[in-house]
């Protein structure tokens, strides 16, 4: 992050204009800087700065158009487009705790970078001093979890299998004085993980289920389970080589529940927190599984391998059953799962099943207040009939509303009672905007975070 820890007398003002407010404010200058910002062209348009110079031909201030609509993103850009100045900037406008917080989340956004293959310096960005009343654990927590999990996600399969990701948990688990378990290889079918096992049997890196624990166990318990697969191929039924190609992203649902588990954890919420992450490689060898397969799941249904690309669900549903031994409060799972949500809703917003009304809502309001959106997508029970087997109790493919169907197969292995959402997410920016670069992402991470500490937590961020 890019941050004073105050402004000084350095330290140059970006003073706000907001949309529909430029011409009043124009109006206030004096006489000089009105005729320089007349010569210049300036509108204040949204994303739109001017220099303003002093006497000495530095500068005296930076205006800033902030739009109509003033987001989390609105000063992401800002941090690598204003000159270098030894004194930094800060925001000349008075802002609720909220707004200072939301502010300072966007500028330290506007600074990630990843170069781990890149030779030369990194980027430079400019500094901005704290907003007054800006949450600063709130936004250093936010921030370290997003760039967590970005960092795992862009980074290559070649350099981030099974064991750098078993790697990254246990360095997590650390952190947090948490307890980390994982079962690896044969015995993720002796500790009965059978389909994630049978996913990852393919690969030379053997396949795995890491299991964090961290909270007191008296406390609400709150289980994270992530979708891990390192890389896919699309097993038997390979993925052409442009469905293959940004692939390295399927660990998206792992690294989301890693790095939300990291933030409740940060913020010490009074809960028990377990994060489960599946792990596999569905690569194609000899020892690959097939197409008409039947696999005996942890919860005992018996699946018939449809398509070898539908691999998420398979390592999530053992991931999932083994999460509802312990039965939670709340269960949530996270994948980058199908085309079809993708589909759906387009690459920016999370498909969300759930299986409870006023949780649905409940996580639906916390998204609109950080701006971090999802929609709510139907449980349609009458799709569950595409997936019936003639010789198993369920197929892992099946029917054209796949991100529903998915939804549907995941539900089977929810026990009754327990309260359930399905996160079904790209993980990916397609195209650069301000504080989202191309690459990995976790979309909805804010969002959950501020839905479990409402529900569960302490009344700040």
């Amino acid at each position: 992050m890019s941050f004073l820890a105050k402004k000084t007398a350095k330290t140059v003002a970006i003073v706000p204009v907001a949309d529909g407010a430029f011409g009043t404010w124009l109006k206030k200058l004096d006489p000089k800087t009105r005729a320089w910002v007349d010569a210049s062209g300036f509108t204040g348009a949204a994303g739109s700065f001017l220099l303003l110079p002093n006497g000495q031909g530095a500068i005296s201030r930076v205006i800033f158009g902030v739009g109509a609509d003033d987001s989390v993103y609105t000063y992401a850009d800002l941090p690598a487009r204003l000159p270098k100045n030894a004194g930094g900037y800060y925001i000349a406008q008075k802002m609720t705790a909220e707004r200072a917080t939301a502010v300072a989340l966007g500028w330290a956004l506007g600074c990630y970078q990843f170069t781990r293959y890149k030779s030369g310096k990194k980027k430079e960005f400019v500094q901005l001093a704290w907003p007054e009343n800006a949450d600063k654990k709130a936004v250093t927590v936010t921030v370290d979890a997003i760039f967590r999990a970005r960092d795992l996600i862009n980074t290559p399969a070649a350099d981030l299998g099974p064991d750098e990701l078993e790697a990254a948990a246990r360095k997590l688990a650390r952190e947090h004085k948490a307890a980390i378990t994982v079962t690896a290889g044969d015995a993720a079918m002796r500790k009965n993980f059978p389909t994630v096992y049978a996913v990852g049997q393919g690969s030379p890196r053997p396949p795995r289920v890491i299991d964090i624990r961290w909270g007191n166990p008296k406390n609400p318990k709150v289980t994270l389970v992530g979708k891990g697969i390192i890389f896919d191929t699309g097993g038997l039924n390979m993925k052409p080589g442009s469905a293959m190609e940004l692939m390295k992203k399927d660990m998206g649902g792992g690294a989301l529940a890693m790095s939300l588990g990291a933030m409740i954890m940060a913020h010490n919420l009074p809960v028990r927190v377990r994060v489960i992450v599946p792990v596999a490689e569905n690569c194609v060898d000899g020892k690959s599984f097939r197409m008409s397969d039947v696999v005996k799941t942890r919860k005992g249904i018996t699946v018939e391998i449809g398509n070898t690309d539908a691999e998420g669900r398979l390592v999530l549903c053992d991931g999932i059953a083994a999460a509802c031994d312990d039965k939670p409060d709340l269960l949530m799972d996270f994948g980058t799962l199908t085309g079809h949500a993708r589909a759906a809703l387009g690459p920016d917003l999370p498909n969300m099943f759930c299986n409870d009304d006023a949780m649905a809502e409940a996580l639906l309001a916390a998204s609109k207040r950080v701006q971090d959106p999802m929609w709510r997508m139907p449980l349609w029970a009458p799709y569950l009939e595409a997936m019936s087997s003639k010789i198993a109790d369920i197929r892992n493919d099946g029917g054209h509303a796949g991100a529903i169907t998915c939804a549907l197969y995941l539900q089977q292995f929810v026990d009754k009672g327990i309260k359930w959402v399905h996160i079904d997410y790209s993980g990916w920016n397609f195209g650069s905007r301000p504080g989202r670069p191309e690459g990995g992402e976790v979309m909805g991470l804010r969002a959950h975070f501020e839905f479990i500490r409402t529900k569960f937590g302490k009344k700040n961020r």
